[in-house]
């Protein structure tokens, strides 16, 4: 048997998240067409009786405005370090620019075996995926090469078969049931921070964060009380709407996803409260599980 890490990077909205939850076959990391979706390490975990492969979402590499996107950069290089093999994923439909070279630079320093994922090539012709497979190849010696559609994909054996064979051998990692080593706060808190992303004018996804305040199982039930952070009042209105009904289509839309994950009946409260700046605040970032602390210990 082999085990073993692999990291997927890339720019923002690339479709890492999308890739890890196909793999697995789970929502194991929330997805949004917004950039900087995922703030923290998300890990999904595949095992068949051949292998186990942990595969490790990291942040989009993107130029930090906030103290907590300097943070999410961070952890994503600390990641790639830290793994036997990487996925850099690409969005092929878009064009090759500064920040693709950026991420690529920071995996070519690495030293480890690279995969190119050439990800929604759906949209794309055949002639134009071999040329730009041509393209990525001049800039550097990838370890091999997959064309793909996450969103659409059906099948992602050979992917899966092609990945073990460069993972060490050795036994099981995590046990053979577990999807995701996610602590559950966090989970829950980004399952409501995806239907924010979905359904909030742009000013407000990126100046939110949910923190998970108080959980309780009842009788069959769960009971849980999450806080909603915004930096401005106008941003809370946003996110309120008028007479609530923001808010509670968040809610409903939230409580289904929660539900699946916990299976049990789900009574979700959300509140929303205003903290100027938090994006620079370390206690903050930390607080809300993002830089490393989004996974039980």
């Amino acid at each position: 048997m082999r085990s073993g890490f692999v990291a997927l990077a890339g720019r923002p909205n690339a479709g890492k998240s999308t890739l890890i939850n196909s793999l697995i076959k789970e929502k194991v990391a929330i997805v949004s067409a917004k950039p900087q979706t995922t703030r923290s390490e998300i890990r999904g975990i595949y095992t068949n009786e051949e292998c186990q492969i942990i595969f490790t979402d990291t942040p989009g590499i993107h130029k930090p405005k906030f103290r907590l996107e300097s943070r999410m950069n961070k952890e994503a290089a600390d990641v790639i370090q830290g793994v036997d093999l990487i996925y850099l994923v690409v969005d092929a439909s878009v064009p090759y620019a500064k920040g693709d070279e950026f991420v690529l630079n920071m995996v070519r320093n690495t030293g480890l075996p690279v995969f190119l994922i050439l990800n929604k090539v759906d949209k794309l012709s055949r002639e134009k995926i071999i040329k730009i497979i041509q393209q990525w190849q001049a800039r550097f010696d990838f370890a091999e090469y997959f064309p793909l559609s996450a969103k659409f994909g059906r099948s992602f054996e050979d992917l899966v078969t092609t990945t073990s064979k460069y993972l060490p051998e050795g036994g099981l990692l995590y046990p053979s049931e577990m999807t995701s080593d996610g602590a559950e706060n966090f989970r829950i808190a980004e399952l409501i921070r995806e239907k924010i992303l979905l359904q909030t004018e742009d000013e407000v996804p990126h100046a939110s964060a949910v923190l998970i305040e108080n959980k309780e199982f009842k009788k069959g039930a769960v009971y849980i009380q999450a806080l909603i952070l915004v930096e401005r009042d106008s941003q809370k209105g946003i996110m309120i709407g008028k007479q609530g009904s923001m808010l509670k289509k968040i809610g409903t839309l939230a409580r289904a996803d929660i539900e699946k994950l916990l299976g049990k009946k789900v009574f979700l409260e959300l509140f929303v409260r205003v903290e100027s700046e938090w994006r620079s605040k370390d206690a903050r970032i930390t607080a809300f599980g993002y830089g490393g602390a989004s996974r039980d210990e």
